[in-house]
């Protein structure tokens, strides 16, 4: 379509590829960790940002698709580092398990890349009895960025390079339940929605960044923290979505971004100079946008930090 030819102010448009984003960028000495590596706009991100010589550890749930997708892009890219390491971010025991390994590995985190996440599925609780999407999507993420975040600080400090903390988000975070975040009902099933529960956990994507970004601001430490729309793209998120998946299926090349696509915005906000200092922002189609106004509410905000502190103590 015509429209994702249409230039930003950054240059590029929602037609853009990863690989073009990121063109001429040398990431060698970086290290990132990039969360859902093992499908769609993760494994891309996973395969441009070792092509460009970042050290990439893929957070899996399946070790043996993560072995998969690193054999095949050692295969294609010899010279790329690349680990898989077991992360299920519904299981907070999961989440504490991988950050304490990476922290003990001694490890540089220069890029923190929280992409996994699933999609309107029937209501479900997680390990620790949160409701599933809220549970993934959030709250291991949420955590995940806590405990990782003074390995980040240390390398920041060390290697005077910006850290930066990407939370993939949507557009749903649009759509989500009225108040926003049902904070007294994050278990209600007879309330249940399933893609308001998405949009629920997306809008929360974006409120994290934002109190991130704040927190890391005033602490004077040189990392940043973004949210992004990566676009609709045709991936398998949308496979509990029973007719709408098939038709996703059949229309979704003619009118939705590709993988390639879909995965630029989030190698933009981790890679290119053109973001560098840029904080608490919210991207799509490799330009800065405006999240909805419940996505800009630093109260709610606030109050979702103290709500997911609560669930990680």
């Amino acid at each position: 379509m015509w429209l994702f030819n249409r230039k930003g102010p950054s240059g590029f448009s929602a037609s853009s590829t990863a690989e073009e984003v990121t063109d001429g960028i040398d990431g060698t000495g970086l290290t990132a960790i990039v969360t859902g590596a093992t499908s769609g706009i993760g494994t891309e991100t996973t395969r441009v940002l070792a092509k460009r010589g970042v050290h990439v550890v893929m957070g899996v749930r399946n070790m043996a698709a993560g072995k998969d997708v690193k054999e095949a892009i050692v295969k294609e890219i010899p010279a790329a580092k690349v680990d898989a390491k077991e992360l299920d971010l519904s299981s907070m025991a999961s989440v504490r398990k991988f950050a304490s390994d990476f922290n003990s590995s001694g490890r540089p985190l220069n890029v923190l890349i929280n992409n996994a996440g699933i999609m309107a599925t029937p209501f479900m609780l997680s390990k620790d009895n949160i409701e599933l999407q809220f549970a993934t999507n959030h709250i291991g993420h949420f955590l995940l960025t806590h405990l990782l975040l003074d390995t980040m600080k240390k390398t920041a400090k060390r290697s005077k390079k910006e850290g930066r903390i990407v939370n993939v988000s949507s557009e749903a975070h649009r759509y989500s339940y009225r108040e926003g975040i049902r904070f007294d009902k994050i278990n209600d099933q007879s309330g249940y929605h399933s893609f308001a529960s998405y949009g629920q956990s997306k809008l929360a994507n974006v409120l994290h960044a934002n109190v991130l970004a704040r927190r890391l601001k005033e602490d004077g430490v040189e990392i940043t923290a973004n949210s992004l729309h990566p676009g609709s793209i045709v991936t398998n998120l949308s496979r509990h979505l029973g007719i709408v998946n098939g038709l996703v299926s059949k229309i979704g090349r003619f009118v939705l971004k590709n993988v390639q696509q879909g995965a630029a915005t989030t190698c933009y906000v981790a890679l290119h100079p053109q973001v560098k200092g840029i904080s608490g922002e919210y991207f799509s189609d490799c330009n800065l946008a405006k999240a909805s106004s419940q996505g800009q509410d630093a109260d709610l905000a606030r109050k979702l930090w103290d709500f997911s502190m609560k669930f990680i103590k």
